[in-house]
C-alpha cells in the first residue's frame, strides 16, 4: 500500500444568491461576490504544502484509493463533503434523495447535519412539517400559492448544537447563523419553495422523494473517552475535541479516512516523523491507512473530527 500522510486542503469558495461578502472571523478573504459556501473536501480542493501540494483532492482519492479510502473504496470518492455555510438570507426550502433513489442519477444520497458555529438571536431551520401527516397535494398547493413556510416546523438554533437531517426530510435554513455542514458527497438538491426568487425549481422531483416524517432534529451530545460524540448515524460520526494547551489526544481510527477542522486555538497532528499544522476552518485528511494518529493542542484549542 502506497505511503500517505495527512494533508490540509485550501478551501473553495462557492457563490449564492443568499450568501454573505464578510467571511470573518473564518476566512480573511474579502470577496466581492455573495459566498454561501466554503468547500472543505470538495473533490475541487487543492492540497496546501507537503508532497501532494497542488493536487486535488479527487487526484488523491484515484492515485491512491486503498490507502486513503480504506473501507470507502467502493464508493470511488472521498465520502464525506464538509461545508461551512453562510447564510445572509433564506436558503431555498428543498429536500435531497436518498441512496436508492440517487443511483439512478449515479450518485449517492444526501444525509447530512450541522454544527452551529454561531448563531443570532432568531436564527433557526426548518426540519419537516408541523403536521407529520400532512398529504403531498397540500404541500403541493402551499407551494403554488405562495405559503409553503405556513406548513413548515422550525427549530431554533444556539451556538454548539448539532441537528441531523436525514436524506428526504424537506428542510430550510433561516440566514443569522454559520454552520459546518456535514454530508454524504452528494449535491444533488430538488428545490421545491424559493420565496418567489428566480431560480429553477424541482417540484415534482422534490415531492417524490420527500417523506413527511423522517428521523431529522437536534441530537444530544455524548461524552466519550476524550471528546463529545455530537452524533452517530448511518453515514457518518462527528465529534468535538477540546484541547487545553500541550495536551495530546491519540485519534487514530484504522481503516477509515477522517478529517478534521480547527475552529478556535492551534493544534497539529503527528503521525510518525511527521507533524502538520491545523489552520482555522480548513480540513486536515488523515488517510485510512494512517497507523497512528495523535492531535496536539499548541495552545487550548477546539477540533471537530468527522469519520464514515
Amino acid at each position: 500500500m502506497p505511503s500517505l500522510i495527512p494533508f490540509r486542503l485550501k478551501p473553495a469558495f462557492v457563490a449564492r444568491i443568499w450568501g454573505r461578502t464578510q467571511l470573518a472571523p473564518w476566512y480573511t478573504e474579502q470577496p466581492t461576490e455573495k459566498i454561501g459556501e466554503a468547500w472543505l473536501t470538495g473533490e475541487q480542493c487543492v492540497v496546501e504544502g507537503g508532497p501532494l501540494a497542488g493536487k486535488t483532492l479527487r487526484d488523491v482519492a484515484t492515485e491512491f484509493p486503498d490507502a486513503l479510502l480504506g473501507e470507502s473504496k467502493a464508493l470511488g470518492e472521498f465520502p464525506l463533503l464538509l461545508k461551512i455555510l453562510f447564510p445572509d438570507d433564506k436558503l431555498s426550502v428543498q429536500v435531497h434523495p436518498n441512496d436508492e433513489q440517487a443511483a439512478k442519477r449515479k450518485s449517492q444520497g444526501k444525509t447530512e447535519c450541522w454544527y452551529v458555529l454561531n448563531a443570532e438571536p432568531g436564527a433557526a431551520v426548518a426540519l419537516g412539517f408541523k403536521d407529520p401527516k400532512v398529504p403531498v397535494e397540500a404541500v403541493r398547493e402551499a407551494i403554488e400559492k405562495g405559503h409553503l413556510e405556513d406548513l413548515l416546523h422550525f427549530e431554533p438554533v444556539s451556538v454548539g448544537d448539532l441537528v441531523y437531517v436525514d436524506a428526504n426530510t424537506v428542510h430550510a435554513i433561516w440566514p443569522g447563523a454559520t454552520l459546518l455542514e456535514i454530508q454524504q458527497t452528494s449535491d444533488i438538491t430538488y428545490r421545491l419553495y424559493d420565496y418567489g426568487r428566480p431560480r429553477e425549481l424541482h417540484l415534482e422531483e422534490g415531492l417524490a422523494v420527500m417523506n413527511s416524517q423522517t428521523s431529522a432534529g437536534k441530537r444530544l451530545p455524548v461524552k466519550k473517552d476524550g471528546f463529545t460524540r455530537l452524533v452517530e448515524e448511518r453515514y457518518f460520526s462527528v465529534d468535538r475535541m477540546e484541547l487545553p494547551a500541550g495536551s495530546t489526544l491519540d485519534v487514530t481510527l484504522a481503516g477509515k479516512p477522517q478529517c478534521l477542522v480547527l475552529l478556535s486555538g492551534e493544534a497539529s497532528i503527528a503521525t510518525g516523523n511527521d507533524d502538520l499544522a491545523l489552520a482555522k476552518a480548513e480540513a486536515v485528511v488523515v488517510p485510512a491507512a494512517t497507523e497512528r494518529a495523535v492531535l496536539r493542542a499548541g495552545s487550548d484549542c477546539v477540533v471537530v473530527r468527522s469519520t464514515v
